[in-house]
């Protein structure tokens, strides 16, 4: 089977359908809409879950989950985020097959085992949390409470696109309780930067941390915070966000408590969540033509070992230090895979592991291990050199931190080349028309102004910068006054 991809230049999107599929990440489903997370891919995954699972308890949260179904009548209680999420709904109306009389071997809903209450299946938890925290919650003692959980969820999207936008994906979800606003809005703020500080340190992604304008906030929010990453074609995409949602829920659902003085009040929230999205942003943050390139705090495989066996009589000799290497590598935290597998020849596995964008790879051969050296090679840049192996694991340990700066920088500079002021509504459609990223523009601060540039022009405002500085300005639609210069871009 061909490993061959198409380039970016020219078909983006098949660029990225290729990489994901034929790079072992996932594949199609049965179920329209569904992925499946290949081996490869779900280690991926558990790596980044493992990473934020750690600075989830190292700021005092603890796991916990909680039901897939949702009761209508919960899920109706908050009217903004019911009705935020209402037409990505999958809805559970019967509990019960029974055989179909007219086609033999087939099933058929039983009509007399509908449900008394529909079921909504979970598009986000807040409801259901909610409705539990207020048998909790009694008096300001039981606070704060810092919950968070790992789950799927369901929103019946009607594009879809692996990992991107999928109608089920993995996830986890934060959803905290407590007695004072700037307890709840310091608990948001604090997780927006545990969310910007794995994304730019573990997957080598550099994020803008800004806040939400009215029309692009979470169903059900006071505000919403979020990173927004650029990706290789010029799109941004939503890293991850954290919603302030002051007493929304807790009034929808009466959660109050007693506090110090004995008076009652209604309980402050956030809720804060990232997706097996990120995986779809790696993908397209750092790949190239030739395949993956995986980060290496969070790759599956760090290192691959690759023999050259010429004649059967150098396989015990080359086996045998590749063993001790795999011991010694393994001792120093390093996730590596010797590859003696006789069916493929070295050249297939060079592109094989290139492809699958493991950041370093090791070729020994019996001439190798006489002269006391292995070469090693790069996939994020290619370059490869012969090394010593006395002294290998410190010399790797360094190379994989050195590869994991350079895919960030890289990134990096990238973004910067591609934030754009502008000042006029033609400099603004012509940077779009281009695709070359984010435009830094000021905004009038309407949502009407904001819908019509969005109709118009498919961008919308990604953020508000969290570190902009106010500047006097005209908005580049309405001509109205600005203080402040706001992020468009066309986005995932």
């Amino acid at each position: 089977m061909s490993k061959a991809i198409t380039s970016r230049s020219e078909d983006y999107s098949q660029w990225y359908n290729d990489l994901v599929i034929k790079g072992g990440l996932a594949d199609y489903s049965a179920v329209r809409g569904c992925m499946v997370i290949k081996p490869y891919g779900f280690t991926l995954w558990e790596n980044m879950r493992d990473a934020l699972d750690k600075m989830f308890k190292d700021t005092g949260h603890t796991n916990a989950y909680f039901p897939l179904f949702v009761p209508k009548s919960l899920f109706e209680a908050e009217e903004k985020n019911a009705e935020g999420f209402a037409k990505e709904c999958a809805v559970v109306t019967h509990y019960r097959l029974k055989s179909d009389p007219d086609k033999k071997g087939a099933l058929m809903v039983d009509p007399e085992a509908k449900l008394e209450e529909e079921l909504v299946v979970r598009p986000t938890s807040e409801a259901i949390i909610w409705n539990t925290y207020k048998n909790w919650i009694q008096s300001y003692r039981d606070l704060p409470i810092l919950i968070n959980q790992w789950a799927n969820v369901v929103r019946w999207e009607m594009r879809t696109r692996l990992f991107l936008r999928t109608a089920e994906f993995l996830w986890q979800e934060g959803h905290t309780a407590h007695a004072t606003k700037e307890e709840a809005i310091a608990e948001t703020r604090q997780m927006l930067d545990v969310y910007a500080d794995f994304v730019e340190n573990w997957m080598a992604l550099p994020v803008v941390k800004g806040v939400k304008s009215e029309n692009e906030r979470f169903a059900g929010a006071e505000d919403t915070y979020c990173i927004e990453a650029l990706m290789q074609d010029g799109k941004a995409l939503q890293a991850g966000t954290s919603h302030f949602l002051g007493q929304n829920f807790a009034k929808a659902f009466d959660v109050k408590f007693s506090d110090k003085e004995n008076k009652l009040d209604y309980v402050w929230a956030t809720s804060w969540g990232v997706s097996t999205r990120l995986i779809g942003a790696l993908v397209m943050a750092h790949s190239d033509d030739k395949g993956l390139i995986m980060p290496p705090r969070i790759a599956p495989l760090q290192v691959v070992i690759v023999p050259i066996y010429k004649g059967e009589e150098s396989k015990p000799v080359i086996d045998g230090k590749a063993a001790e290497l795999v011991k010694a590598f393994k001792a120093a935290g390093i996730r590596v895979k010797f590859d003696d597998n006789d069916n493929n020849r070295p050249g297939w596995k060079f592109a094989e592991y290139e492809l699958k964008g493991v950041p370093v790879r090791i070729a020994m051969g019996a001439r190798d291990i006489e002269n006391g050296t292995v070469e090693l090679a790069r996939r994020d840049t290619g370059e490869k050199s012969v090394v010593s192996i006395d002294g290998i694991t410190e010399h790797v340990n360094q190379l994989l931190l050195d590869i994991q700066q350079a895919i960030y920088d890289k990134a990096l500079q990238f973004r910067n080349e591609h934030i754009t002021k502008v000042d006029t509504w033609e400099e603004f459609q012509e940077v779009l028309k281009n695709k070359t990223g984010f435009v830094s523009a000021h905004w009038d601060g309407t949502g009407e102004t904001e819908q019509k540039i969005k109709e118009l022009t498919k961008a919308t405002i990604r953020c508000i910068p969290l570190d902009s500085t106010e500047e006097e300005g005209k908005c580049i639609f309405s001509g109205k006054p600005s203080k402040q210069r706001v992020l468009f871009a066309q986005a995932y």
